[in-house]
């Protein structure tokens, strides 16, 4: 903990964040607003800039609401830092510095009420779509069958999964992974002993020689 304070970024942070507070309650109180309502003013402006923040990381460009409402927070703190550093004179402040320290708090409590409402009625979506992602089966690949051939026809050198694995020098599973699935190299034949494969195409999906050659 005592590393983290001593980076010079967050002591900035800290004293920037001092200096902003204590404006805001200079100004408020200025405006007329004295005791416990004048350091309300400057977390009120400090919530509302962190929670546009916050939902401005979240939206990325999809929603321009939080740019507007932390510019606007920003704008408060930064126009209060100027205002006390002489601009305007706090022992008579003028009537627009009254009304807008007066109107602040329905304006910060309505852009609060948005963010908060916005971020709940884009977060179930979000969550929705990874709950239909992670519900959907898993579809597993169609394994393509054929048929033994015929009397009459060629006949094949139909063997099983561990016979063809000990000719091609590889593990059954090998082999039956090459005879299944959407990139299967090597036919798989359908018998009543189960399936079959072709040991002539296994010679050639791993390049051995026929026999008696």
């Amino acid at each position: 903990m005592f590393a983290k304070l001593k980076d010079p970024l967050l002591i900035q942070a800290v004293i920037a964040a001092a200096l902003s507070f204590a404006h805001i309650h200079d100004i408020a109180e200025a405006a007329g607003q004295a005791g416990w309502k004048a350091w309300a003013y400057p977390v009120s402006v400090d919530l509302l800039l962190v929670m546009a923040w916050k939902q401005m990381r979240e939206a990325g460009d999809e929603k321009r609401a939080p740019r507007v409402w932390f510019f606007l927070s920003l704008a408060a703190s930064m126009g209060a830092n100027v205002a006390t550093a002489g601009v305007i004179d706090l022992e008579h402040p003028p009537t627009a510095l009254r009304v807008l320290v007066a109107g602040w708090p329905v304006l910060a409590f309505f852009g609060g009420s948005l963010l908060v409402h916005s971020r709940k009625a884009h977060a179930p979506v979000v969550v929705e779509e990874r709950q239909t992602r992670a519900q959907a089966p898993v579809e597993e690949p169609e394994e393509e069958e054929v048929q033994a051939p015929a009397n009459g026809a060629p006949r094949a050198h139909l063997v099983t999964y561990a016979e063809a694995a000990l000719v091609a020098g590889v593990a059954p599973e090998t082999v039956r992974g090459a005879a299944n699935g959407p990139r299967a190299r090597l036919a798989k034949y359908k018998t009543a002993e189960g399936p079959r494969v072709d040991l002539d195409e296994v010679r050639k999906v791993y390049n051995l020689r026929p026999v008696g050659v």
